[in-house]
């Protein structure tokens, strides 16, 4: 089996290296990661189970094999599976051997219900899925909706990028030169389609000219900040040290950072964030020192109808707990409780930046003007 590697340098020329049984690889200029294109009919994305070891690419033609990336974290990150499930669909259309517009629109449907169910608790996924539904029934033929599909999910790739891009820019001006920048999971070009939420306002820091410095959390159980969030701000050039997840509290209580900013899967009208597993904790903690806590996210995350009772938090197998690869770190037929996001309330949070302005508190007024 060969794996592809693909080296962009300054000038976004490429060059790839086919080498059978990769281990490691080293970038030396690492100028942009795509999460996840739409090439020849087709869904391109990162293999980020690989990551940091291998950076590898794979295609898929069915949209079966998408909610499957989805469901294994192949590809995470509440912007890059609303896209993935976009793109989900379009492959969607192109299977469908429908020749009427209802045939279509029902396998479109089914299409739908079992990408949505890959990932219960990101609204970006459900937001992704409900706009292309949208655009396939406004579409009078088969294949008017099937070019229009396609047309729309491409465009929402590509529009992703500039949201964040401009969310990056309304978060720097929260943040000062010398500011030491805590961040939790990964939210970086890794979570989107490209430049990312959190750590997309962290590069628009670096670019406006502040000397900005970051702790990671090393994110378990699958080390998304370790394996992802590391390996985005190292190959940026972005001055980082990772901590274990039980650090936190030790390095705000010795003053080693300034100010926070995480992403989010999905947040509520009232201000509450649901994020990866221990957001709520580092929140808490930043809360008690007196450190400015931020959420950055796309209006695509909202969630303007439901309630926190609403919310299913996703559990996770057991595996990711007691074992870490092949190797058991855990007895036999031990009990595991393994959420995958937690809850952040609105009064723990100083700030939600998006592309269209950084909302305040209190909340539930300044979220609704965003929209």
């Amino acid at each position: 089996m060969y794996t592809i590697l693909i080296f962009y340098n300054k000038i976004l020329n490429y060059t790839i290296l086919v080498q059978k049984n990769i281990y490691s690889f080293h970038i030396e200029i690492l100028l942009s990661l795509k999460t996840v294109e739409w090439k020849d009919d087709s869904v391109v994305m990162i293999d980020q189970t690989k990551l940091p070891n291998i950076l590898e690419y794979v295609t898929y033609t069915d949209f079966n094999q998408v909610a499957h990336a989805i469901r294994t974290l192949v590809v995470r990150g509440a912007p890059a599976i609303g896209v993935s499930g976009a793109f989900g669909l379009a492959l969607a259309c192109l299977q469908s051997k429908a020749t009427e517009k209802n045939e279509l629109i029902k396998f479109l449907e089914n299409a739908k219900k079992i990408l949505f169910e890959t990932r219960p608790t990101a609204i970006n996924l459900a937001w992704g899925l409900n706009k292309i539904m949208e655009v396939a029934n406004t579409g009078n033929t088969v294949e008017e909706i099937r070019r229009n599909v396609i047309e729309t999910a491409k465009k929402m790739a590509e529009e992703d990028i500039q949201i964040n891009m401009s969310m990056g820019k309304n978060g720097s001006e929260l943040f000062n030169d010398n500011d030491t920048i805590m961040t939790h999971c990964n939210a970086g070009a890794l979570a989107t389609v490209g430049y990312g939420t959190a750590l997309g306002v962290i590069r628009a820091t670096k670019e406006s000219g502040k000397n900005v410095k970051v702790i990671a959390t090393e994110t378990r159980p699958v080390q998304q900040g370790s394996r992802l969030t590391a390996f985005e701000l190292k190959h940026d050039g972005i001055d980082v040290s990772l901590i274990p997840d039980t650090a936190v509290g030790y390095t705000m209580a010795n003053n080693l950072v300034n100010k926070i900013v995480v992403g989010a899967d999905r947040i509520l009208r009232t201000g509450h964030v649901y994020n990866k597993i221990g957001t709520y904790q580092v929140a808490t903690m930043a809360k008690q020192h007196n450190i400015p806590f931020y959420v950055a996210a796309p209006l695509s995350t909202f969630d303007m109808k439901s309630n926190p009772e609403d919310v299913i938090i996703e559990q996770r197998k057991a595996s990711e707990v007691t074992g870490i690869g092949d190797k058991k770190t855990a007895p036999d037929d031990i009990n595991v409780i393994n959420p995958a996001f937690d809850m952040t309330p609105p009064e723990l949070i100083s700030g939600i930046i998006t592309e269209k302005g950084v909302a305040k508190p209190p909340f539930e007024e300044s979220i609704k003007k965003l929209f």
